[in-house]
């Protein structure tokens, strides 16, 4: 019979699997389930079948591209299915002297039963091609592709047609997300037993697509492998902010002090300080510039605003159940004298910007913070290259942690959560209008008052993400991308930090 994905699979799983474990894992996985492996090639072709046939229903002309490996066998698969169901279907063959795989051979073999003859990487495709597959390079790669897969990712991705990646688009790493050469662009991609980190950072979010993932049937024998990392959504919201007491009062939601806003950056800390409210912060002191005191106060009057000095940074600090302390905060004289002031404060605290760009002029390692620089900020705080940060963001996540302590937010396309308790988790939230100024100020307003409604130092960093990449796509959802401003979150962050009141997203 058919294997079918059943609808619920369809749901991304939160669990993340580095691709080498489950490479090694997956002939156990095999033995203990009776499944062989050229059965499981068979299922993950079948998966990914049907999913080109519901999403590209009226595609009659596909080309399989097959490489050498068992990604190639998926490929045949889906070849020999596609043919049998009366589809126009061309397999172009990446083959070498090196022999196939086992299972891939059979896939292979099943295929050429028919009499058909495939393309070389170097014959001219057929006209009015309306789906491509992408079977050349499997989960395995680490360094650029190499002819003849790199002329033909270029043909692909410079073809109309749209691409279904199997497990992975080529050239995209399943580890880091990072991308040494040509990578396939993919409008959707079935992933195959489970997820893969580079499949939800780094490059990954202009190469994936669409992602849709099949356990092939080995659900159960994963679950009993611990994940090192997790995925998290706006499916875990209510899971950390549980509906609040009729009983409670604004003294039980944390007392938040907020330092920056240096002259000419006061917006920096004005955005800090609503987004701090609109998340659910009991009482909100904000420490700036003198010079704009009095507008920030007027502008919103909830905020408790005061001129920044050693006085007044002395009662905050006392005053305080968490500090954050970077938007806008500048470099110069002023901003050094109250980051000394505060680092060494034993309270829950957040570093963001500039707080972190003085950090890595003299760094000492802390474990109450939390740390959120952006790529350019990390490279400064790890003395390397902005490229080197990219080429595996999760490798410098924990690199962050090891040197600084507490919880690092590395941010970015699938920011990336670390842990000194060696959580580690990716955020599958958010969108490029978020490339905008401030928008790094609303999510350290965010994490702060999350901190201050009790949530441990990791549950804050992982929530204040998901809500503030969540509001993001909910306004991508109905206006776009462009154009969109960190103020536009403010009045929809109370939404995501109230999730018994957001709707669950219907499955397929």
């Amino acid at each position: 019979m058919p294997y079918t994905v059943p609808a619920h699979q369809r749901r991304l799983p939160d669990r993340v699997y580095p691709p080498d474990w489950l490479r090694r894992e997956e002939p156990d996985a095999a033995q203990q389930t009776g499944i062989t492996l050229y059965a499981l090639m068979q299922r993950a072709g079948e998966a990914a079948y049907q999913h080109a046939r519901r999403c590209y229903p009226n595609a009659r002309r596909w080309l399989v591209l097959c490489g050498q490996g068992n990604n190639g066998g998926d490929g045949y698969v889906v070849a020999t299915l596609a043919r049998a169901a009366g589809i126009d279907t061309t397999v172009v063959a990446c083959r070498s002297a090196r022999p196939l795989p086992e299972e891939a051979q059979c896939a292979y073999a099943t295929w050429q039963k028919a009499g058909d003859v495939a393309l070389t990487p170097d014959d001219p495709w057929p006209d009015g091609i309306d789906l491509i597959i992408d079977g050349l390079l499997g989960t395995g790669l680490s360094s650029a592709p190499r002819a003849p897969y790199e002329a033909l990712i270029a043909r692909a991705n410079a073809h109309a047609a749209p691409v279904l990646a199997l497990d992975i688009p080529s050239g995209l790493n399943a580890q880091t997300g990072a991308c040494a050469g040509e990578a396939i662009v993919a409008a959707c991609t079935v992933t195959f037993i489970a997820l893969k980190p580079g499949l939800l950072t780094g490059r990954a979010r202009a190469c994936v697509g669409a992602l849709h993932y099949a356990d092939l049937g080995l659900s159960t024998w994963l679950q009993q492998h611990p994940a090192p990392m997790r995925r998290l959504s706006r499916e875990h919201l209510p899971g950390w902010l549980t509906p609040r007491s009729p009983l409670e009062h604004k003294g039980e939601h944390g007392r938040l002090l907020l330092v920056g806003g240096n002259a000419g950056m006061g917006g920096a800390i004005a955005m800090a300080g609503e987004a701090a409210l609109r998340s659910g912060a009991g009482l909100v002191r904000v420490l700036t510039h003198t010079q704009y005191a009095a507008a920030l106060l007027m502008a919103r009057p909830e905020l408790m605003v005061h001129a920044l000095s050693d006085t007044t940074l002395r009662e905050g600090l006392d005053w305080a159940d968490v500090v954050v302390i970077g938007p806008g905060l500048g470099q110069d004289s002023w901003a050094k004298s109250a980051l000394r002031a505060v680092e060494n404060c034993n309270k829950p605290m957040l570093w963001d910007a500039d707080a972190l760009n003085l950090l890595a002029m003299s760094p000492f390692k802390r474990q109450n913070r939390i740390l959120t620089p952006h790529p350019g900020e990390a490279a400064r705080l790890l003395n390397c290259r902005v490229a080197e940060i990219e080429s595996d963001r999760l490798l410098a996540a924990r690199k962050l942690v090891q040197r600084y302590g507490g919880t690092v937010v590395l941010k970015g396309a699938g920011t990336v959560i670390a842990d000194e308790s060696d959580a580690l988790a990716l955020a599958d939230v958010g969108n490029p209008g978020m490339a905008s100024g401030g928008m790094g100020d609303v999510l350290s307003g965010i994490i702060g008052a999350l901190l201050g409604q009790k949530l441990s130092r990791y549950a804050a960093a992982c929530a204040g993400c998901v809500v503030h990449g969540a509001a993001a796509d909910a306004l991508a959802e109905q206006h776009g991308t462009r154009g969109m401003l960190a103020t536009d979150l403010m009045p929809v962050l109370s939404r995501y930090v109230n999730p018994e009141w957001i709707p669950l997203e219907k499955t397929e």
